[in-house]
């Protein structure tokens, strides 16, 4: 059963909001050093305001009781920008010296050598509101959890736009999916990236191989593409795809990780990636940016979520002819 944490108080977040450019917070009993808390992460958005550090570490704090059932048990990658989204980031993986003790962490066993063997496991809002102050802009989870890390827990289906792609040509390959899925009785729930995609994930029952998910997406993502060929193009490169839309289904792999739920993405405006309902693929108001760190968290308190009720929904999947 996923557990569940509460929100800061309307105390701590007075606290947050009233240090200076640096200082210690206290949340739920952590205690946090923060640093360079008025530098601007992400440049303005469609509301004409810049997105702070501050700003980001009270939304990991707010968001914490919706994003952290995505996180918890798993090893988590950030894409850091210490900068700022509109300079260079970089993936980190390994978990440095300067943590908290307190900051929960995963030695991979099939670490090789040269490979990130310690990760961070993202448990509790503390720990989300130390990665908003190291520069995690975005959270990638592993699919599988730590206990069983070659068993993945999702299937996943990246709808990968191409430089010719339109939104609706975007929201019409989603539809299809979620018609063959209904027709197959496979329960999943789709998710905007807040850049340009959509991505449908499918729970998945213990038992399972990532080969076994890849090879059961292609084959649906194949039998959708074959529907609308001139959307689709199947090449690895970019530039090979004609502009189209690419079916990702090698995301199904110990190794690869998606954008968390409720993370917010590395671009102007503090996009957020947010689980929506089937229905809302037919809002006309719909976009994948559609959501920020300063509107996310209204939107989940008043639809809900309805891909939580699937975290760890023991599915099996149906063979496809």
């Amino acid at each position: 059963m996923t557990p569940s944490w509460d929100p800061p108080t309307d105390d701590e977040l007075a606290a947050l909001d009233a240090l200076g450019a640096k200082g210690r917070w206290e949340l739920q009993g952590r205690t946090l050093a923060l640093t360079n808390l008025d530098k601007v992460l992400f440049p303005p958005g469609a509301d004409g305001a810049p997105v702070t550090k501050r700003d980001l570490i009270r939304y990991h704090a707010v968001i914490a009781p919706h994003m952290l059932p995505y996180l918890a048990g798993r090893a988590v990658n950030s894409n850091r920008f210490p900068q700022g989204v509109d300079k260079p980031g970089f993936w980190h993986k390994a978990v440095p010296s300067h943590a908290p003790e307190w900051m929960a962490t995963w030695d991979y066993p099939r670490a090789r050598d040269g490979e990130t063997r310690t990760y961070f496991v993202v448990d509790s809002p503390p720990a989300l509101a130390w990665l908003a102050n190291y520069g995690s802009v975005e959270l990638n989870p592993w699919n599988s959890r730590t206990a069983s890390s070659q068993e993945p827990a999702w299937a996943y289906i990246d709808l990968d736009p191409g430089t010719d792609t339109t939104w609706e040509d975007l929201v019409q390959l989603a539809v299809l999916h979620r018609a063959a899925l209904e027709q197959l009785d496979v329960r999943a729930a789709a998710k905007v990236t807040g850049k340009r995609g959509i991505q449908i994930w499918i729970p998945v029952a213990p038992g399972y191989s990532f080969d076994d998910t890849r090879d059961w997406v292609e084959a649906l993502s194949r039998a959708v593409g074959r529907v609308v060929p001139d959307l689709v193009s199947w090449a690895w490169a970019k530039r090979e795809r004609g502009g189209r839309a690419r079916l990702d289904f090698t995301q199904n792999a110990v190794n690869k990780t998606l954008v968390a739920p409720f993370s917010a993405r590395p671009a102007p405006g503090a996009p957020v990636s947010v689980p929506i309902t089937w229905d809302e693929l037919d809002d006309p108001d719909l976009a994948p940016d559609r959501w920020t760190i300063r509107t996310a968290l209204a939107h989940v308190e008043a639809v809900g979520d309805p891909l939580r009720e699937l975290i760890d929904a023991p599915q099996e999947l149906p063979e496809l002819g």
